[in-house]
């Protein structure tokens, strides 16, 4: 049984002047809970050596699809193959942050990889500033928690600054219309952007502009010119604009393979993003701790997940019984892709029955831990927990 302890002052005027009301659930469940998991010293290096050595692990994976050309079978969309290739071959593209789903870690239990949220990662502002904001809304220690997102992430655009003296540091930050959340998790990387040195703006991606000879151009409102941003984070999944904006695709393509601009993140995150990476991985690494037996049909005498290979927030998710059967099912729109079955293993679980999920941001290194509590499947309506380690 997972072990939480009650923190009564909740963070929610810090999070009201942030502008982050979103989070506080006028309209629908309150999405942050007022309870910390609490999470020993030992568990918490666990949790980070195990997202640090599963990123080492990717990296080989990635570089097994490369070598031996199985784009396809991961659904990476054709017109994408290019520009992953280049950016993989080019260490300035470094990969700026994700995050690591984990099962188990906190009840005695091994942790076991879920998936890893590599190209869009959300999370952040919860993960880095609001459980932090509810320790010291209770006077508790910021020592007392597993939390070095923001500065690691700052780390990594030094890193980019130092890997590329040849572009400006400027740095323009898309999503995409109507999704407060998106914008939030945007706003704390370009935060951690300024700190590093960038001087950076905001745009939403359909205000972009793009050539294949000069670059990525932002519209500054204040005169109507189109200024030059030689990078470019974009919270927008590298499959919808492979699949949608076939045009962009091949401008992108151009812009890395003239130097003209660098996207963050790089376009081989995708093959991290692919769940079929999960397949890759317990072929190259079969039975080791931290992994689940995956295949591409279901696993015989075995409960697993169905998962496609391009779902996000639990959708078109199955659990199956050993027998084959159906336990649990959530519609989705992401039917049409190809899918894995990934073995099935329980969750750490409250008084209460909901499961909790971690999540370890990797941003070079392994940064920051929190969960999410939710159903046997977790979805969009799953709650945010903080943690304490003590």
């Amino acid at each position: 049984m997972i072990s939480l302890k009650p923190l009564a002052t909740s963070p929610d005027t810090q999070l009201r002047n942030l502008g982050w009301d979103w989070m506080l659930g006028q309209d629908t469940l309150p999405y942050l809970t007022n309870e910390v998991v609490i999470v020993t010293p030992t568990e918490a290096d666990a949790y980070y050596e195990a997202a640090n050595e599963l990123f080492e692990m990717m990296v080989a994976a990635g570089q097994h699809v490369i070598d031996n050309n199985r784009f396809a079978e991961l659904g990476i969309p054709a017109n994408l193959v290019e520009l992953i290739k280049l950016s993989w071959d080019d260490d300035r593209n470094i990969h700026l942050y994700g995050r690591f789903d984990l099962a188990g870690g906190i009840d005695g239990k091994g942790i076991k990889l879920i998936e890893f949220n590599a190209d869009t990662a959300t999370c952040l502002p919860e993960t880095a500033v609001v459980q932090y904001a509810h320790l010291k809304a209770n006077g508790l220690d910021e020592s007392q928690q597993f939390n070095a997102v923001f500065e690691t992430l700052t780390g990594q655009f030094e890193e980019l600054l130092a890997l590329n003296p040849d572009l400006q540091p400027t740095l323009l930050l898309s999503a995409m219309r109507g999704f407060p959340e998106d914008d939030a998790n945007v706003a704390l990387i370009g935060e951690a952007a300024r700190e590093a040195g960038f001087d950076i703006e905001f745009d939403f991606i359909d205000n972009v502009e793009f050539s294949n000879e000069e670059g990525i151009f932002w519209q500054n409102p204040k005169n109507g010119q189109f200024e030059k941003m030689d990078f470019w984070f974009k919270l927008v999944p590298w499959e919808s604009i492979a699949e949608e904006e076939s045009e962009l695709t091949s401008l992108l393509t151009a812009i890395s393979r003239k130097r003209l601009g660098v996207v963050l993140n790089p376009a081989y995150t995708l093959l991290f993003q692919s769940k079929y990476i999960l397949k890759i991985l317990w072929e190259l690494y079969p039975h080791h701790p931290l992994l689940l037996e995956t295949d591409t049909k279901p696993l015989a005498g075995k409960a697993c997940v169905e998962k496609v290979l391009f779902g996000r927030e639990g959708a078109n998710v199955r659990i199956l019984n050993a027998d084959g059967s159906e336990r649990q099912a959530a519609d989705g729109e992401y039917g049409e892709y190809n899918k894995i079955y990934q073995e099935y293993v329980d969750f750490p679980q409250d008084s209460a029955g909901r499961i909790f999920q971690a999540g370890v941001f990797y941003a070079g290194e392994a940064c920051g831990l929190g969960f999410r509590r939710g159903g046997l499947i977790l979805d969009n309506s799953a709650g945010f927990v903080g943690h304490i380690v003590s």
